[in-house]
């Protein structure tokens, strides 16, 4: 298990662009993927360099399964009208169960003026908006969290044991054959439980004879 205790979170696909206009002000809000504080600058400084002659390059980024790092920034616009908005409804996003957890997400919004003052409430509305907005249509996907475990057996085994795992339901990545007994390969979601319920079945399958050896943790996108 993390430290967290986190096993599972929302995050989006790639990239996704969506566009509004406010009272002659063109909001264009990018959303992407992000992995790290270093990909969240290169996306503004990509956009930065496309839309050069825009006045605002306002942003808000959120990383990590338990959306540890978070960032604002209102780019010229008065405080609080812009970054912190638009990391609010980052933040609030709902994923399919109800719950928000959306995260390892960079969102810049570029403002075109149109020579209209929208206020600072204008401001915070139009900022929410657009990410909201662009949420709504953003590719999301979920991440898990998977306990990677070695399986030792018999070699004679090895193939009617991973057959039947695999029959089950269980994802396995592969089996090795060393000179002594062989490996299986499996990977489970994370959690106590899911692990004392896949030994119980390992050891209905092999007659208690082999255990199961933990490795590593990993997150994965799960369709």
């Amino acid at each position: 298990m993390n430290d967290s205790g986190i096993i599972g979170y929302t995050t989006v696909r790639g990239e996704h662009r969506h566009e509004t206009d406010v009272r002659r002000s063109r909001f264009i809000t990018v959303v992407r993927r992000i992995a790290s504080e270093d990909e969240a600058r290169l996306l503004l400084t990509e956009l930065r360099r496309e839309f050069h002659d825009a006045r605002h390059h306002c942003s808000a980024v959120v990383l990590g399964p338990d959306r540890s790092v978070q960032r604002a920034n209102d780019d010229g616009e008065p405080s609080g009208t812009a970054g912190a908005p638009m990391l609010d409804a980052i933040l609030k996003r709902d994923n399919a169960d109800g719950e928000a957890d959306l995260s390892d997400v960079a969102v810049v919004v570029v403002r075109n003026f149109g020579g209209v003052l929208l206020g600072a409430g204008g401001l915070v509305r139009a900022y929410s908006d657009a990410v909201s907005q662009a949420l709504d249509s953003a590719p999301r996907v979920r991440r898990r969290l998977l306990q990677l475990l070695a399986v030792p057996v018999a070699h004679t085994d090895a193939g009617r044991v991973e057959n039947e795992l695999r029959n089950a339901g269980v994802d396995v990545l592969g089996t090795d054959y060393p000179a002594e007994r062989a490996t299986i390969r499996v990977a489970i979601p994370a959690g106590n439980a899911s692990i004392d319920e896949f030994r119980a079945r390992l050891a209905s399958l092999t007659a208690g004879q082999s255990g199961a050896q933990l490795l590593d943790l990993k997150w994965v996108d799960c369709d």
